[in-house]
């Protein structure tokens, strides 16, 4: 098997100035932020019918489960954008998506169709018998997203590896148009159920993958070359091994939501405690939706000009921070939780709160993330499982102490425990690379230096 250490990809030649980075960064960035957009939409919609309580509840249980399955899937944007460079590399990139989706769509039959549903539905999520029926009816649409998703996020890589990112955008903004008309189709017609927030998510899913097929396809046939000379991946097994470690870093994460949650439940004032860090979490998520890119910056530019990325990140790094802050810290943040979220009195105070402990977090998750490029760059993506693992253990240390010794801390113990996650994580993919690189100048021949 392919030796991640020795995976680098062959180094690029020539200068990068900043408005190319500019200019493959924003459409990222846009896309990014749409996301939020297709929620809006089919929450609008779900409000509609005679009983919207019951009915967003059911779809929400069921895109808690979509939201672990869907993650695998993604992370192909990221193997595809890092290592496919041929037509070689691209068709084991897409041999290993094959499987994996083949994967994941036979999960979502054993939970659709099968005992596995109830067991997932009414015991780990804790729905109550009859809940579970319109839950299923839910999953058994949205389970379809993923591999949807998948396609769209393989396609993505050879669009955002030939820069031509705007593509990103114009298939989110097509999408958004598509859930919409359908929405003003059932509004019309009656809403009567949770599934159709599914068909209007699965279809919007559809129509952005399609987008992406369509460029990434042609940019296949016309740019990549069926062989790069010494470009080190070729097999499905060498992609993996990069892969792997992307994947279990992903599945450990996914301890995070459920512990805050649980921690947040056994607070002085629970129900609060929950919807205000929900929405502060909300707010934070949306900020750094538009910065969460930048791992793509390093991927593509940084064996071009590594000084210019450098600029780049100090030019941005500091935003999402800046931006948290002055919501925070300003009466900016109360009117937006006012306003657009509905957060009234109490309920905004405490989000308030939270949301300013989230400073930490948004300052450290960007460097984290030109980190994490930084890893993939140098094909050392099993550092990252140990990194998550260090996030994980430290969300739940604090959780602990801070239930033990400050409960009454509410939202902010939530806040808390995620942003010193972040930041436990960030310190050691730092160390991580730093031994890494001092490796690298070791083992350097006498009198030649490394680049950048």
């Amino acid at each position: 098997m392919h030796s991640q250490g020795t995976g680098q990809l062959p180094p690029e030649k020539s200068g990068v100035r900043l408005s190319q980075m500019f200019a493959f960064f924003i459409p990222l960035s846009l896309s990014a932020s749409l996301v939020t957009i297709s929620h809006v939409i089919i929450n609008g919609t779900l409000t509609r019918a005679p009983n919207p309580e019951e009915i967003i509840a059911s779809y929400a249980v069921a895109m808690s489960l979509l939201g672990i399955t869907e993650k695998p899937a993604i992370l192909l944007r990221q193997t595809c954008s890092a290592l496919v460079r041929d037509r070689i590399s691209f068709r084991a990139v897409a041999r290993v998506a094959f499987y994996l989706l083949a994967a994941i769509f036979t999960f979502g039959v054993l939970v659709s169709y099968t005992a596995l549903g109830d067991l997932i539905f009414g015991t780990l999520f804790g729905a109550k018998g009859e809940e579970v029926e319109p839950i299923m009816h839910v999953y058994r649409v949205v389970m379809f997203v993923s591999i949807f998703s998948g396609i769209r996020c393989l396609f993505h890589g050879i669009i955002i590896f030939n820069k031509r990112t705007f593509w990103l955008t114009i298939g989110m903004v097509i999408r958004l148009l598509g859930m919409y008309a359908l929405s003003q189709y059932y509004i019309a017609r009656g809403v009567d159920s949770s599934q159709v927030g599914a068909v209007i998510f699965l279809t919007g899913m559809i129509i952005e993958a399609a987008v992406a097929f369509f460029e990434g396809s042609r940019l296949y046939r016309r740019t990549l070359p069926e062989k790069v000379e010494n470009h080190p991946y070729e097999r499905p097994s060498q992609i993996f091994s990069f892969y792997r470690p992307l994947l279990y870093s992903s599945l450990i994460a996914v301890i995070i939501s459920p512990a805050i949650n649980i921690a947040l439940g056994k607070t002085p004032d629970a129900a609060r405690s929950i919807a205000a860090f929900a929405l502060a979490g909300s707010v934070c998520q949306l900020v750094l939706s538009m910065f969460s890119y930048l791992h793509q910056i390093v991927l593509n530019f940084y064996r071009t000009d590594p000084l210019q990325v450098k600029r780049f990140t100090l030019l941005l790094a500091f935003m999402p921070g800046l931006l948290l802050a002055l919501l925070s810290f300003t009466p900016a943040g109360a009117w937006v939780m006012t306003h657009p979220l509905g957060a009234k009195e109490l309920l905004l105070e405490e989000s308030l709160r939270a949301l300013r402990i989230f400073v930490i977090m948004t300052v450290a998750f960007t460097w984290l993330d030109v980190a994490n490029g930084l890893l993939m760059l140098k094909g050392q993506t099993k550092i990252m499982v140990w990194s998550q693992a260090a996030n994980v253990s430290v969300v739940l240390l604090t959780l602990v102490i801070c239930l033990t010794a400050a409960p009454g801390l509410n939202s902010r113990v939530g806040a808390l425990a995620q942003s010193l996650g972040v930041a436990a994580e960030l310190i050691f993919v730092l160390w991580a690379l730093r031994s890494a690189l001092r490796g690298e100048k070791s083992a350097a021949p006498p009198g030649k230096s490394l680049p950048g």
